[in-house]
């Protein structure tokens, strides 16, 4: 699986590449998105396999927080593309005459760079809140895959500040971009809905409708795995920690 998510987006983007029809913004958007998946994927999969051969799930303390930076780097990075994806899908529909002057390379570039500093911001803040409550030098933990959370339950102190200071910096850097998403396809589909034609209507739905697809399973398994840990995470509270 991890070969075959490697190999697709690596034609994506080798397609986009080779295909001078395809040197639009949208694809542009979407390449970078290939890309970022690739570094996403490999950020865990490999620990994964070598862990499944060897026999040995364990990782060091710097490791995880090297391992954790890079997943919320990538993981942070293919959210705010599909932002960006979706402000761009905004400007096709409801301003399609503005659009080439609007998406111009210059402005695509700025927002790809863009997505890429915030991303690396928002995996710094994670890391000082980290490093605030948690300093080991010689632990080895037992996970293919670091978060913030299973890091910062270590450390037994001060819990209630630790949730708070975390769900406050998850929710600016989540909550601000699915409101942009979510913002750019109530102006889309009100956009839709004025199109008297059911022909024109479609045309301009299947626009964005691989676009929707995309951000709905990003979304929609990012919460799951969200809701999955920390309800493994309370569970083993409970167990190890009874009251």
């Amino acid at each position: 699986m991890y070969l075959v998510t490697v190999v697709g987006n690596l034609i994506i983007i080798l397609a986009v590449i080779t295909d001078s029809n395809l040197h639009t913004p949208m694809y542009f958007f979407l390449s970078n998105l290939s890309l970022t998946d690739i570094c996403f994927i490999s950020t865990t999969a490999p620990k994964m396999i070598t862990d499944i051969q060897t026999h040995n799930r364990v990782i060091s303390y710097m490791g995880c927080l090297t391992q954790m930076s890079l997943v919320i780097i990538f993981g942070c990075m293919e959210d705010m593309l599909l932002t960006v994806m979706a402000y761009d899908r905004f400007v096709a529909i409801c301003h399609p005459l503005h659009y080439p002057v609007i998406m111009n390379p210059r402005l695509c570039a700025s927002l790809v760079l863009a997505s890429f500093f915030i991303s690396i911001l928002d995996s710094q803040l994670h890391n000082l809140i980290v490093l605030q409550f948690t300093c080991f030098k010689k632990v080895e933990i037992s996970s293919f895959c670091c978060e913030p959370a299973q890091i910062l339950n270590l450390d037994c102190s001060d819990t209630f500040a630790k949730t708070i200071i975390t769900c406050l910096v998850d929710g600016i850097f989540g909550f601000l971009p699915i409101s942009i998403i979510l913002i750019s396809y109530y102006k889309i589909i009100s956009s839709i809905l004025k199109i008297t034609s059911f022909g024109g209507r479609y045309k301009a739905f299947s626009t964005c409708g691989s676009h929707l697809s995309v951000v709905c399973l990003f979304y929609g398994t990012a919460i799951g795995v969200y809701l999955m840990s920390h309800l493994y995470h309370s569970l083993s509270d409970r167990i190890w920690h009874p009251q």
